[in-house]
């Protein structure tokens, strides 16, 4: 199953699979999985991806059809994350344990998220940033844009 819009930026930029690979820094059977749809891009690499074609990660994971012209010269800021991931979670009245829940995790992990001991795993920024609204874009400190529009 192809999933996300992997492929077709790709091809807006005719490249072939193993080219794209290397501009980023993985194996071609790595990057085929991703646009396969059979593994999980890792959050600092759907972040690279992004800055790569200068779009909106909303965009690339079909939040949104709105395409934006989005490049942030800065790698991740977890503390930023941590803090954005908080707001949401606050702003959505949830317990670590509700949203712990929700993603099928642990609240200890929630914890870790929003304490910026660790970055977030995509599946689940994918998953409740779809669920609620908001903007994986703002979520990662590369828009200021809240909520997926």
């Amino acid at each position: 199953m192809k999933m996300y819009r992997l492929e077709k930026l790709r091809d807006e930029k005719d490249m072939l699979k193993k080219e794209m690979a290397k501009e980023i820094g993985v194996v071609e059977s790595v990057y085929s999985e991703w646009e396969n749809g059979n593994l999980s891009i890792p959050t600092k690499r759907i972040y690279q991806l992004a800055n790569y074609y200068k779009i909106n990660i909303d965009y690339l994971f079909e939040l949104t059809n709105k395409r934006k012209h989005i490049i942030s010269k800065q790698n991740i800021d977890i503390l930023k994350v941590a803090s954005r991931l908080k707001i949401m979670r606050k702003e959505l009245k949830l317990t670590m344990r509700d949203l712990a829940k929700e993603l099928n995790t642990s609240a200890s992990a929630i914890c870790n998220y929003e304490n910026g001991k660790f970055l977030i795993l995509s599946p689940f920024l994918i998953q409740i940033c779809k669920k609620y609204g908001y903007s994986i874009d703002w979520v990662l400190g590369r828009s200021e844009q809240k909520l997926i529009k």
